[in-house]
């Protein structure tokens, strides 16, 4: 047997699906976009979301060189956003893009969760994510993970088409989906590397030798396609991601908690106990070899749900580069385990029962994230660009000790100069002059890297009465060495210092008197 048959016990026509079937499915669909919407703008842009608005809005030949040297990752993301802010830049319409890509996601688990298992699975699966905190998460933010998740349910999902029905199409729409999912996030990688173990553990017999031999040349040219975003990493190394701490046990179970959607331990007890349900009726088999479908598909998702997460917990040893959103993709995963766990449930009523608890349990979390984040606490980036535009005065300059940072105030200059056209007018004088970052009258490739020297410092501190500084995750009480040297080499020229504290963000005022 090979994995294009479907579950022998599957007693459904997937050929006939009722009119209430599909209302119900559109009435999730609406209810899920209706849930991220909701709020949509009610927590701060923050200096993520911000990179991501001015990354996508800077000249072409800008953000060609800035993807090359720096910002590969998401690619796909920031070339989707550009075309997006032809048609609005508020924060809510920016939003708004993920939104849409969630809807799509729905869709997305619907047909995988269907060819994996029934309509049945596919409904419950499509409700489940309806009401995901962790989708909501991130379909309420300006940054790639929910095209990632869209990209990495539908390259699964071709997958799984193309094993149950081998056809050249099927084998391009694999080969384009997987390949696209890369460009939109990196961790794609892990989801690839899953479908071909999952794939191993499956005994190739006479019938599927021809499908195992086309899959290894879909993922050559897959190989070949994402091969520049290879040689920006090597080429980059763990320089980006050098911030991310090591994982340890209790990281690896708030993932799970988080994935899941609770806010408390409660959610995800009873996703494992659902999980559990859909694992039993494979038993040992689970820890073998597939013969059947039936077992292979529990495999298929375990593989997705666990082993990414394992891998990069391991490599974390070396050098860290586990985190929660980089683990999205294996969202589709638990949801469609959990699902098939509920379905075995035959009794409607009971269904129904256990699918309110779950749901309650569900808004619990969705409401928690309308107002917070799982994973980390929002720089208040917007309040420091505010603060500094009503206090600024003629004459003086500002300068930005991690470049990027100045791509958080850019948008909310913008904002405030109302500004919200596809190129914002930069050389318009308002608030300080940028004096670091600064190699262009807008934002140049080069404005996201470098450090200011002693000797700049120093010429700048004669020629300006008074000089800004932004500090973003490096003052505090124990700041780095360059934050010193600025410290120390400004109050050579400016000794008055000013010191006003956001969340995140450090705001310092260097004058003569």
């Amino acid at each position: 047997m090979q994995p294009s048959e479907p579950a022998a016990n599957q007693t459904e026509d997937r050929s006939s699906i009722g009119t209430a079937h599909w209302l119900n499915l559109a009435l999730l669909l609406a209810t899920a976009v209706a849930i991220r919407l909701l709020y949509l703008a009610r927590k701060p842009f923050w200096f993520d979301e911000c990179f991501s608005v001015e990354v996508a809005r800077i000249s072409w030949g800008n953000f060609l060189r800035l993807l090359w040297w720096r910002e590969a990752n998401m690619a796909l993301y920031y070339v989707l956003l550009r075309m997006w802010l032809h048609f609005g830049q508020s924060p809510y319409f920016v939003r708004s893009f993920s939104v849409l890509l969630a809807a799509a996601t729905l869709a997305a688990i619907y047909w995988l969760a269907r060819m994996l298992y029934d309509d049945r699975v596919a409904l419950i699966a499509a409700v489940l994510f309806s009401f995901n905190a962790f989708s909501v998460r991130y379909s309420q933010e300006a940054r790639s993970y929910a095209l990632f998740l869209l990209l990495a349910t539908l390259s699964s999902a071709v997958l799984i088409a193309y094993l149950r029905e081998p056809a050249r199409r099927g084998r391009l729409g694999y080969i384009v989906t997987s390949a696209l999912a890369v460009y939109s996030h990196f961790s794609a990688l892990l989801l690839i590397v899953t479908h071909w173990l999952s794939l191993k553990l499956f005994r190739p017999g006479p019938d599927n030798a021809g499908t195992q031999a086309q899959l290894r040349r879909a993922w050559t040219w897959i190989g070949l396609a994402v091969l520049p975003l290879l040689i920006f990493v090597a080429k980059t190394g763990a320089g980006p991601i050098r911030w991310i701490s090591r994982p340890g046990l209790r990281d690896l179970f708030e993932f799970y908690e988080h994935l899941s959607g609770g806010s408390t331990w409660i959610l995800p007890v009873l996703c494992a106990t659902a999980c559990m349900v859909t694992v039993v009726p494979v038993g040992k088999k689970v820890f073998t070899r597939a013969q059947d479908w039936q077992t292979w598909r529990t495999q298929f998702l375990l593989l997705w749900l666990f082993f990414p997460v394992a891998l990069t917990a391991l490599l974390s040893f070396a050098r860290p580069v586990f985190l929660d959103r980089y683990m999205i993709f294996c969202l589709p995963a638990l949801l469609i385990l959990v699902a098939a766990g509920l379905a075995r449930l035959q009794n409607t009523w009971i269904l129904a029962a256990a699918l309110v608890v779950i749901l309650l349990f569900s808004a619990q979390g969705i409401f928690f994230v309308y107002g917070n984040d799982f994973d980390n606490e929002r720089d208040a980036s917007g309040a420091a660009t505010d603060f500094i535009l009503d206090h600024a005065q003629p004459g003086d300059g500002i300068v930005f000790y991690i470049p990027a940072t100045r791509a958080a105030y850019e948008f909310f200059r913008s904002v405030r100069a109302g500004q919200n056209t596809a190129r914002p007018d930069f050389n318009r004088p308002f608030g300080p002059e940028i004096l670091f970052p600064h190699h262009a009258t807008g934002l140049d490739y080069r404005d996201f890297t470098g450090k200011p020297t002693t000797e700049f410092l120093r010429d700048t501190a004669t020629t300006h009465p008074r000089i800004w500084i932004m500090l973003m995750n490096n003052g505090g009480t124990n700041p780095d060495p360059t934050t010193i040297m600025i410290t120390r080499t400004l109050a050579e020229s400016l000794p008055r210092i000013q010191t006003w504290t956001f969340t995140k963000v450090e705001v310092r005022l260097y004058s003569r008197q």
